[in-house]
């Protein structure tokens, strides 16, 4: 397997984990603890948001490193 292959391989994967921790994001937001917090808060809880800023960073590297080569 050549360099610019395996690179694609791991933009897919990165692909793949950002959009699966949005999802997971997506749903931990509406659980019932969640909506509660947001209701005396206003605010997601930093749970949520961190998945929501991870899967986002993880998907633009993966899609930077898959359209790269």
């Amino acid at each position: 397997m050549g360099s610019a292959s395996t690179i694609k391989v791991i933009g897919i994967i990165l692909l793949v984990v950002g959009a699966g921790l949005a999802l997971w994001g997506y749903q931990l937001s509406e659980s019932i603890g969640s909506e509660i917090t947001q209701a005396v808060t206003g605010s997601e809880t930093d749970k949520v948001m961190t998945l929501y800023i991870a899967g986002a960073v993880s998907f633009v590297v993966g899609l930077y490193l898959f359209i790269k080569n």
